[in-house]
């Protein structure tokens, strides 16, 4: 087993643009056209490939790049007793366009009664880690997975199941005891929790959204988020890396929120019990590195200064130069380098090709190699 801990000096969120093959494949799984063993035969040949890719060009984590999901996110509720989905007329809104994934709802109690199909994915993709490389599963943190049911569209059907917000978040934590039990047994040590919640209270939008007054009046809501998320951390083994990824939402290069760390960070940098934070950097809409200074401890930070949203190249010279200005409330020691999110959060992926996705890495990786070294 490798003993890797994530984050590495050049990282990467974990999802990746769907090879044309698979998509072709899924397409054809959908219409009826192949059965499940000829789709899961492409997503392995796919998933090899991209590892050997990543190996390639000397990236030390290696995931399924969520090849066998639609979303980075729903797909891994579903694979819960209680949750129900179906195709959505409206989707979400996101800046210019709708982001058209299933509306996920509550159908039952949450539970976990049998192993989760993630834990099979992991397995797959562990067998490929070697001295270099360590495999990292990637799911959304249980704040997001709490948040779905939530949110004033859901909560009607969450109210015929569920009497109360604290009924629903300990069996979703119930839920994710088991999935990190079941995982680590098949040898995950490297965890990494995504998490859109806390780029929905950084937004100005939030108090709207949430129906409070102030910004001051949203902390409650981050108090449930951070402790769902804290209850599910602290209960996993000692020896699993759990890192947060947290951004502002990314489909087909849109976003659906706007706004700097400043009002979370406190709650979010200074009380939540993740190893590292993954963040979004990538453009105005992040703000500034300030918040930073609220990183509690000697948790690490993952500067996602490289854009996935488009495919045109950061200059070097200008990434190094904010770098050097986070570490103005973060020491170097403590920071490292990837995008700012995944390249295909839904399998639609962000507007760039294959060959652009790749040239991105290559920069983060010749970018960290400048910063701290080989």
């Amino acid at each position: 087993m490798s003993r890797l801990e994530t984050p590495f000096r050049y990282d990467h969120v974990g999802s990746f643009l769907r090879p044309e093959k698979l998509k072709e494949a899924r397409r054809k799984f959908d219409d009826g056209d192949i059965g499940y063993d000829e789709l899961k035969k492409v997503e392995d040949e796919a998933i090899t490939e991209l590892v050997g890719r990543l190996k390639e060009i000397g990236y030390h984590v290696i995931t399924d790049g969520e090849f066998r999901r639609a979303t980075w996110h729903l797909d891994f509720m579903w694979g819960f007793d209680g949750i129900g989905h179906v195709e959505t007329k409206t989707g979400l809104p996101f800046h210019g366009e709708a982001a058209m994934i299933d509306d996920t709802f509550l159908v039952g109690k949450v539970k976990a009664s049998k192993e989760h199909p993630f834990v099979e994915h992991f397995r797959f993709v562990k067998q490929f880690e070697d001295e270099e490389t360590v495999a990292k599963q990637t799911i959304p943190a249980p704040a997001q997975f709490f948040a779905q049911f939530t949110m004033p569209f859901n909560r009607v059907e969450t109210e015929k199941y569920y009497s109360s917000d604290d009924e629903l978040a300990d069996d979703i934590v119930k839920a994710y005891a088991s999935f990190i039990d079941d995982l680590y047994k098949a040898g995950c040590r490297n965890l990494q929790l995504d998490d859109c919640t806390w780029g929905m209270l950084a937004d100005k939008t939030a108090t709207l959204v949430y129906g409070k007054k102030t910004f001051e009046g949203l902390k409650e809501v981050q108090k449930l988020y951070k402790d769902i998320n804290n209850r599910v951390i602290d209960q996993a083994p000692e020896d699993m890396i759990i890192n947060t990824h947290v951004c502002r939402g990314n489909f087909h290069s849109t976003y659906a929120s706007s706004g700097a760390y400043t009002p979370v960070a406190d709650v979010l940098f200074g009380e939540e019990n993740a190893n590292a934070y993954y963040l979004e950097f990538d453009d105005e809409r992040s703000g500034g590195f300030e918040p930073l200074a609220k990183v509690s401890g000697n948790k690490k930070v993952v500067l996602g200064l490289i854009t996935t949203k488009s495919p045109v190249l950061e200059d070097k010279a200008q990434v190094i130069a904010r770098i050097r200005e986070a570490e103005k409330f973060v020491g170097l020691d403590r920071l490292y380098l990837s995008p700012q999110c995944g390249f295909a959060s839904c399998e639609i992926g962000n507007k760039l090709t294959e060959d652009e996705q790749w040239a991105k890495l290559k920069l983060v990786k010749e970018i960290a190699e400048e910063v701290w070294g080989k």
